[in-house]
C-alpha cells in the first residue's frame, strides 16, 4: 500500500478540481470514486456558472413562498412524506438560517466566493485545455406579474450592492434578447454576468482526462470509513485500503457518512433535481432562461436542450419520482410555446445541501489530515474552481484567498 501526498475521494467536477490544483503544487495525487468521473449530479446540471446566483436558499423570502409550494407535491420545493421526520433536525437549521442577519451574513460569504471562483476559472480553463468550452449568453430572470417582478426587487438591490450587472426589462425588449417567450411574462432581468459550460458532463470528462495526462491516478473504489493518525489517514474501501498524507472529501451529498466515520455529524442534506434533455433543435434558445416563480430553468448545451430545476428534500433512498421532469417539461411547453417536448431524456442527481446554502470547506475536527470540500448545494460547477484554490492553499499551508470561518465544516 504505497502513500500519496493527496488522496482526493470523488470524481465530480469539484473533486476533479481540487485534484488538479493540489497537482499543479506539486503534490501526488489519487482521485478515487465509486463509479468513475462525472457520474453524479456533475453529469446532469444546468451548466451554469450563476456567479450572481448570491442569496441563500434559506431566507425571509422562502418562507413566505414555501407553505404555498410545498402544497404542490410537483412544484417548485417538495418534500415527500416518507422523508419528512428525517429532515426535521435539517428543516430546524434551516429555518434559523432564515433569520436576517444570518441572511446579510451568507451573502457576503458567498459573494466573496463567487468573486474568487469567477477570478480562477478562466485560468483553470486555459490551464486544463477546456476554455473553447466557456460561454458567455447570460441568463434572462422572466416574471408573469408586475407583482412578481416588484417582490424580486431586494435581491437585485443586494446583488447590486456587491457589485452585480443586470438590467430590468419589459416584455419587448425581452424579445430582442430570447424571442419566442409567452406572453404571460411581462418583465425580466437580464444578467450578462451568467457565464455556462457547453456541457457539464463533457466538461467533467474534460477534467479527468487532463489530470490522468499530467500525472494523475484516477481508480475506482467506494471510500467506507477514514482512520486518521499522526502520519497521515489509511481509507478503507470495499477494495483495496488506500494511505495518504492527507485525503480530501469531495463525495458530493454522501460526504457526511464518510464524516460520521471519524466522528463528525455534518447536516448534509440532499436536494433531489430533476430535468429533460430535449434534442437541439427542440427550440432556438439565445439565453439561459431562468423560471424562478416555477423553480426551474432551460439551458442550450452541446448534448441538447435541458429543462430542468427544483428542489426535492427527498435524501438518498426513496426512488426517483419522474412525475417532476414531465411538470416542469409540461409548463416549458406553455412558456415557450414552439418548444418540440418530445425525445427527451430524464435524469435525477442529487445535489448537496447545507442549511445556510454555503459549502464547507476546512479541516475536520478530528484530523487535520482530512479536509472536507462538499456541500455546494446547486453551484458546485460554479464554485469549482475557488474551492479548488481554497483547498490547495489548506494543503499546502498557504495564506487563503478567503476567510474560511463561515464556510467551516463545525460551524453547526
Amino acid at each position: 500500500m504505497s502513500k500519496q501526498d493527496v488522496i482526493v475521494i470523488g470524481a465530480g467536477v469539484v473533486g476533479l478540481s481540487v485534484a488538479i490544483a493540489a497537482q499543479r503544487r506539486g503534490l501526488t495525487v489519487t482521485v478515487i470514486d465509486k463509479e468513475g468521473p462525472a457520474a453524479g449530479a456533475s453529469a446532469g446540471n444546468a451548466g451554469a456558472f450563476a456567479f450572481t446566483d448570491i442569496l441563500p436558499l434559506a431566507s425571509p423570502g422562502i418562507l413566505k413562498k414555501a407553505p404555498k409550494w410545498l402544497l404542490d407535491p410537483l412544484g417548485p420545493l417538495s418534500l415527500p412524506p416518507a422523508y419528512a421526520l428525517r429532515i426535521a433536525p435539517w428543516m430546524v437549521r434551516f429555518w434559523r438560517a432564515c433569520s436576517p442577519a444570518r441572511v446579510e451574513q451568507a451573502i457576503a460569504a458567498q459573494t466573496a466566493m463567487m468573486d474568487l471562483s469567477k477570478a480562477e476559472l478562466e485560468p483553470f480553463l486555459q490551464q486544463t485545455g477546456t476554455a473553447d468550452m466557456l460561454r458567455k449568453d447570460g441568463n434572462l430572470q422572466v416574471y408573469e406579474s408586475e407583482a412578481e417582478f416588484q417582490d424580486s426587487l431586494p435581491g437585485w438591490q443586494a446583488r447590486a450592492a456587491h457589485g452585480i450587472a443586470f438590467e430590468h426589462l419589459n416584455a419587448n425588449e425581452m424579445t430582442h434578447i430570447q424571442p419566442g417567450l409567452s406572453p404571460r411574462f411581462v418583465r425580466g432581468t437580464f444578467t450578462p454576468g451568467w457565464f455556462s459550460i457547453a456541457d457539464p458532463k463533457l466538461y467533467t470528462l474534460a477534467l479527468a482526462e487532463h489530470f490522468v495526462a499530467t500525472g494523475g491516478r484516477l481508480e475506482t473504489a467506494q471510500a467506507q470509513t477514514l482512520k486518521p493518525d499522526a502520519d497521515g489517514v489509511t481509507i478503507t474501501t470495499t477494495g483495496p485500503d488506500y494511505r495518504c498524507a492527507k485525503v480530501v472529501v469531495c463525495a458530493g451529498a454522501f460526504s457526511h457518512r464518510l464524516a460520521r466515520t471519524i466522528g463528525e455529524r455534518i447536516p448534509l442534506e440532499t436536494e433531489r433535481g430533476y430535468n429533460t434533455t430535449l434534442p437541439d433543435n427542440a427550440f432556438d434558445l439565445r439565453t439561459q432562461i431562468t423560471f424562478g416563480g416555477h423553480g426551474f430553468v432551460v439551458t442550450k448545451l452541446t448534448s441538447g436542450l435541458r429543462v430542468g430545476g427544483a428542489v426535492e428534500l427527498g435524501g438518498l433512498e426513496l426512488p426517483p419520482n419522474y412525475r417532476r421532469s414531465e411538470a416542469m417539461l409540461k409548463k416549458a411547453q406553455e412558456f415557450l410555446p414552439g418548444l418540440d417536448a418530445s425525445g427527451g431524456k430524464q435524469w435525477m442527481g442529487f445535489r448537496p445541501s447545507l442549511p445556510d446554502s454555503l459549502p464547507a470547506i476546512g479541516a475536520a475536527k478530528a484530523s487535520a489530515n482530512v479536509l472536507y470540500a462538499f456541500g455546494h448545494g446547486h453551484l458546485g460547477l460554479t464554485q469549482s474552481a475557488g474551492t479548488a484554490r481554497l483547498v490547495a492553499d489548506l494543503l499546502t499551508g498557504k495564506p487563503s484567498a478567503l476567510d474560511l470561518t463561515p464556510f467551516s465544516p463545525q460551524r453547526f
